[in-house]
């Protein structure tokens, strides 16, 4: 790990003395230097990668008891269980959790921990929407605490809180195989998501071991929408299939729109099975077969791994793994008589 940027290296960088770095960095007392050394100090602070002292003395003691949290998407519902899993943690042991919100945008996921970067927060929580991030690396190399939710990022050893995709996919094959299906449609999401593409992979594995038909359709995002464009899509070009197995949830729900408006039963004429198991999908019409992901004991779990982590100084290249479960519901039948 590359050591701590210090203010003698910005120093250095910008040929000013360290006091003068102090007072540029530091709101209260940057008018006391003239703009031209100021733009020149913070020129070189961002090409080194700096962060100020008052950040680096907190996220080594714990001071500010605070966490920021980093979520893509705060209207999917897999995020508020996480969410609480974290408070659930953080809270009896005196930490706040503070949300960013980020919508996947890259210069939003940078802005974010920059904002909070600011606000000294002792770690970082990630749910980043990409899986090769160049914001991660960064962070990594500034040894700033932090723990990746769900997502990993790529080559980097943070620590990874997951749930067991691999094995949730082979159980919802295994039970559309004991229904008698053999042509099976998985709904893949987006491969810059580590989630999606483990999903992919088990996904042609579980079915080449099955013996299954196993027909892959890449869809760009993790919507609804997006998922009853791709069954719309399918059924225009009369592409046979008895049963879908969706990458989330919400792909799933896209799929049971997309069945309802062709005028195809579920599971009469096609199964459907999602993954996550978010709240309400017990609700849907009918109800969701889908993957239990255990959402709110990951962010507990998160959020456990992230205070070791600020107290010991110390980042620890794992990756827990937690167990998932297929949660049975109508939306999973015998397969019908291929169309």
């Amino acid at each position: 790990m590359n050591r701590r940027v210090t203010i003698a290296d910005v120093a250095a960088q910008a040929g000013v003395h360290k006091a003068t770095v102090s007072r540029a960095l530091n709101e209260a007392t940057r008018d006391q230097v003239n703009i031209e050394t100021l733009r020149r100090v913070q020129k070189a602070a961002k090409l080194l990668g700096y962060v100020p002292n008052a950040m680096a003395r907190s996220l080594r003691t714990s001071q500010s008891m605070t966490v920021g949290v980093i979520i893509p998407d705060l209207t999917n519902p897999i995020f508020p269980p996480v969410i609480r899993g974290i408070e659930n943690y953080l809270s009896p042991r005196g930490y706040t959790a503070l949300l960013a919100n980020t919508d996947s945008r890259d210069a939003l996921e940078q802005s974010a921990v920059h904002s909070l970067s600011e606000r000294q927060v002792d770690g970082f929580i990630i749910a980043t929407g990409l899986e090769d991030h160049p914001l991660i690396p960064s962070m990594f190399e500034r040894n700033i605490p932090a723990v990746m939710v769900n997502r990993g990022s790529g080559s980097i050893p943070y620590p990874l809180v997951t749930g067991n995709d691999a094995a949730g996919i082979t159980a919802a094959i295994e039970h559309l195989l004991a229904l008698g299906h053999r042509e099976v449609v998985h709904l893949a999401g987006p491969s810059n998501y580590s989630t999606s593409r483990v999903r992919k992979e088990s996904f042609t594995t579980a079915c080449a071991d099955a013996g299954l038909t196993g027909v892959v359709v890449d869809v760009p995002s993790l919507t609804a929408e997006d998922g009853k464009r791709a069954v719309d899509d399918l059924l225009s070009r009369r592409r046979t299939f008895t049963a879908i197995q969706a990458s989330n949830d919400l792909l799933a729900l896209g799929a049971l729109r997309s069945l309802r408006a062709h005028g195809l039963g579920c599971p009469t004429d096609v199964s459907v099975i999602g993954f996550n198991d978010m709240p309400f999908a017990e609700e849907f019409s009918p109800g969701l077969t889908t993957v239990h992901v255990p959402l709110q004991m990951i962010g507990t779990e998160s959020a456990r791994i992230l205070l070791d982590t600020i107290e010991t100084g110390h980042i620890r290249p794992i990756a827990v793994m937690l167990p998932v479960s297929l949660v049975i519901r109508g939306s999973s039948g015998p397969a019908a008589a291929v169309r």
